[in-house]
């Protein structure tokens, strides 16, 4: 073979193996290999301070949830989704949960007039209000009449902020005469006349009716 062609074949050869180390080490670069970032702790850091703090490192921020603390401001960092002292490539994510700035609204389920007070008491509870002593109010014992809030009366699918306290309105036990009690005139069977007949008579048997009556009572004559 002419040294031209080993001279060809050499020039192709150097071009392969250039082309394997350059794709090498240039996904190294672009995957940032062998490269490790520890991401601090941003818990309780103001959303902006943590922010600048993740950006100096290489790392970005994104508000994946929100959440409520009553004690901590606005904005705060709730949690974050990759833990503290974790080492990551440079350009990751780290989401975040940032507390809101006012307290979440859940809608009232329906209990007024549909539940006793305990089952009314416990829904409540478990799905996050805040429930004060009960109000009692003339109704049947243990059920429940009513919802109020802050002097204010709710109604079922109404929406309140759980830091809102809840006081139920329970029936005592005693009833309202007036209202609850329907009267109604005895009915007789049959015919109204006849029956009134039948109660005139029933009550004036025995009595001695005047001109033109008879006695209705038994003449029992006496030892002579």
């Amino acid at each position: 073979m002419s040294a031209k062609l080993w001279a060809n074949l050499g020039a192709m050869l150097l071009v392969v193996v250039l082309l394997c180390l350059g794709v090498r080490f240039g996904l190294d670069l672009y995957t940032h290999h062998g490269e490790e970032i520890e991401v601090p702790n941003i818990k309780h850091k103001l959303f902006t301070d943590a922010e600048q703090l993740l950006s100096n490192r290489g790392l970005e921020i994104e508000v994946s949830d929100t959440g409520y603390v009553r004690s901590l401001p606005p904005d705060c960092i709730l949690d974050q989704v990759i833990a503290p002292g974790t080492k990551v490539k440079r350009g990751r994510v780290i989401y975040v949960v940032i507390n809101s700035d006012h307290s979440p609204m859940l809608t009232l389920p329906d209990l007024i007039d549909n539940n006793s007070y305990r089952e009314a008491r416990a829904n409540l509870i478990a799905m996050g209000f805040k429930v004060g002593p009960p109000q009692y109010v003339s109704g049947e014992k243990d059920w429940v009449y009513g919802i109020t809030c802050r002097g204010q009366n709710l109604h079922n699918g109404q929406r309140v902020s759980v830091d809102d306290v809840l006081t139920i309105q329970v029936g005592d036990g005693v009833m309202n005469m007036d209202e609850d009690i329907t009267y109604m005139d005895p009915e007789y069977p049959g015919n109204d006349n006849d029956s009134v007949n039948a109660t005139s008579q029933h009550h004036n048997q025995g009595v001695i009716e005047g001109s033109g009556g008879h006695d209705e009572f038994e003449v029992v004559t006496g030892p002579e």
